[in-house]
């Protein structure tokens, strides 16, 4: 006697079918675009990751929909296209919110108190990682390294810093971003949405007043090494022993003592951080230079 597939519970399921087309106006701005896109590049197929940057503008998410449209234009197989949307994880493979609200887990953001910051607004929004709140407005996720660790603990918005954060001031952001308050970047061009973010990667230009003019750029530690590789030297930097013991200085060099301005790492600065958060401590309770 034999039994069937689904008496031993196995289900082999109906064939997906093809995934429906973009509505013909739709599909015919989305050509054009590809177009445009595909004239940059010698290969076409080197075209593919702006490409998918497009069809995320369009809904939002990476669908079925959109990657078949890129393997129409490309010339290339489905397969070949998943392969790629699945890999980067800046590409979207369900719906997400208006709103990319990523907390840096990496070494020194985590140790800054990125940790507690994701660990809190995954409570505060009820949400967790990768999840999107029911107004739409906010999905979550914890990401890797923003290259921005002289501004630890980062938290980024549709790409854009929010530096020096601390749980409270991530909880503030998130909320003013539900209600729709404006928000600015600590630096870089103004928030917009996910879905116009993926149109400015897919490589159009960011037409909104000022967005082109505002500008970021690395912290002051981060820039003493891009003057290092290119030989220029740093100013004289005499630090005493934090023991008070003897110590020899050269006696040709004066002693620089740097002003607000010029110093070497955000955190040495009177600003705010996750330390000073008396409920989400970040390391040692002495205060720094003790």
């Amino acid at each position: 006697m034999t039994t069937s597939s689904s008496e031993r519970g196995v289900s082999l399921g109906m064939p997906e079918l093809p995934a429906p087309a973009y509505p013909d106006d739709v599909r015919a701005r989305l050509e054009a675009d590809a177009r445009e896109i595909i004239a940059r590049y010698p290969d076409s197929r080197s075209a593919l990751l702006p490409l998918l940057h497009l069809v995320q503008s369009e809904e939002g998410h990476v669908t079925r929909t959109g990657m078949q449209f890129c393997a129409d234009v490309l010339k290339l197989t489905t397969a070949e296209v998943t392969a790629v949307a699945t890999f980067y994880t800046m590409y979207r493979r369900r719906p997400s919110g208006d709103y990319q609200v990523g907390v840096c887990t990496n070494t020194l953001c985590a140790v800054m108190g990125g940790d507690a910051i994701f660990e809190q607004l995954q409570e505060h929004l009820g949400i967790g990682n990768g999840e999107t709140t029911d107004d739409g407005k906010i999905t979550l996720e914890h990401i890797e390294c923003n290259a921005a660790c002289d501004f630890a603990p980062v938290v980024m918005v549709n790409w854009e810093f929010f530096d020096n954060q601390t749980v409270q001031s991530a909880k503030r952001l998130v909320d003013d971003l539900r209600i729709g308050h404006t928000v600015s970047p600590t630096r870089g061009a103004p928030l917009c949405t996910f879905k116009e973010t993926a149109r400015i990667l897919a490589g159009f230009p960011d037409e909104r007043d000022g967005a082109v003019e505002a500008s970021g750029s690395a912290g002051p530690a981060s820039l003493v090494g891009l003057r290092l590789a290119r030989g220029e030297t740093a100013p004289a930097r005499v630090v005493h022993p934090r023991d008070g013991g003897p110590h020899d200085e050269p006696q040709d060099r004066a002693v620089h003592e740097p002003s607000p301005a010029e110093h070497q790492s955000s955190h040495d600065a009177p600003q705010d951080t996750s330390a000073s958060d008396p409920a989400h401590p970040a390391g040692p309770t002495a205060e720094e230079g003790e």
